[in-house]
């Protein structure tokens, strides 16, 4: 039997996000995306109530967003339940109500963020759990680096953000990284695409588990500064984030097909 040709590199398949010949396709492939990251934190538990959202910039009003409706489920969404949102906190588009605080903090962060497609923000169990420690992540793992000195936190609770003025005060401490921990609230992450933005936000409350478990155990060894560096440099990119994102969203959109309706 003669030896295996190998395959050419080129002619492999490789998942990169896709580009779009007009914005109603690119509108609509935002708005699939972001039913199915909002069906995946309903998978995973980051439901709490009606606390939580995902926003995806609109790539046509770049002032507005999409965001999920208010007191709806995350699991049974779909694209056409998605409400449009404008700068003024108005609804454009949908018939139903936007949550004030999805307004408030997202509003304030797409405005001092151009480069922001989208932001995740729910109460997920060990975000809320490392939050009330007032303490940022620590580089104990190779997933965790991709965080190193590239998330902040906002050191300071006033109640339920229901003000543009407080979602200032977030953007601001959010600056130019891809996540905030809210002090005794949560984790908001950022991306230029929903799915980065998705990805950010799952990997980050699994590293604040991690975190809690292994400072439970005992005290964890920390990553050098120097390869924690490295090691961000190497998957701390949403190109990167939307590459690992993909599995998930091949599950859900399998899965749940529905939710494209």
């Amino acid at each position: 039997m003669p030896e295996p040709t190998p395959i050419p590199t080129e002619l492999l398949q490789f998942a990169l996000p896709p580009t779009h010949e007009t914005v109603d396709d690119e509108r609509r492939y935002r708005k699939e995306r972001l039913v199915a990251a909002l069906r995946l934190f309903g998978r995973f538990g980051f439901e709490e109530g009606v606390a939580g959202h995902i926003t995806a910039r609109d790539p046509e009003f770049t002032d507005c967003f999409w965001v999920n409706p208010f007191g709806m489920s995350f699991r049974h969404l779909t694209v056409g339940d998605l409400i449009l949102v404008n700068a003024q906190g108005k609804v454009v588009e949908g018939r139903h109500h936007v949550n004030q605080a999805a307004f408030a903090i997202h509003s304030q962060v797409h405005q001092a963020r151009p480069d922001v497609v989208a932001a995740a923000h729910s109460h997920s169990t060990y975000g809320r759990a490392l939050s009330s420690l007032g303490e940022l992540l620590d580089p104990i793992t190779q997933d965790v680096c991709a965080f190193y000195e590239d998330h902040a936190l906002f050191d300071d609770y006033t109640g339920v953000v229901v003000d543009e003025e407080e979602g200032r005060r977030i953007a601001a401490a959010l600056g130019p990284h891809k996540a905030v921990i809210l002090r005794n609230h949560g984790l908001l992450t950022v991306g230029d695409s929903v799915d980065a933005a998705a990805w950010w936000f799952i990997t980050m409350e699994r590293s604040c588990q991690v975190q809690l478990t292994a400072k439970a155990a005992g005290k964890p060894v920390l990553i050098d500064h120097h390869q924690a560096v490295h090691t961000r440099e190497q998957l701390g990119n949403d190109l990167v984030a939307w590459i690992n994102y993909q599995p998930l969203y091949q599950q859900i959109a399998r899965s749940e097909p529905e939710l494209f309706t």
